[in-house]
């Protein structure tokens, strides 16, 4: 039986093809959005500037994934956050890896190397 204009489609098959569609352009914009993060970031200069740890966080993401004969699975990610603040009062949150944010303390000063949104390394000073 066809749905009003379109011979040969039923409800559930429009449904279906609109919500392929809508999932394909999530993931389409996704990807476009973090080449361009990844591109900028790229032709952003590389700097080295005076810079304290004012704050530390981090995100947990829980996944559950459903298996055959009714298995769940779960898995979880963390991401890791710092926000430095510059001498002129400005601040910056990168993302950085699990191993440099367990050396680094709120309250630590020192020289911060970033490009971009690009987190590249953190000496501190005595």
């Amino acid at each position: 039986m066809g749905f009003g204009f379109f011979p040969g489609f039923d409800l559930f098959g429009i449904m279906f093809t609109l919500t392929f569609f809508l999932v394909f352009g999530m993931i389409l914009m996704t990807l476009i959005r973090g080449i361009k993060e990844w591109n900028q970031n790229n032709h952003s200069p590389r700097l080295t500037v005076p810079a304290s740890i004012v704050a530390k966080r981090t995100n947990v993401s829980r996944h559950r994934h459903n298996g055959a004969g009714g298995h769940h699975h779960h898995t979880t990610s963390t991401s890791y956050y710092v926000t430095f603040q510059f001498e002129s009062g400005d601040r910056l949150e990168l993302r950085i890896s699990g191993q440099e944010y367990g050396l680094l303390v709120e309250g630590d000063r020192g020289k911060l190397t970033f490009q971009g949104t690009r987190y590249l390394g953190f000496e501190r000073q005595c």
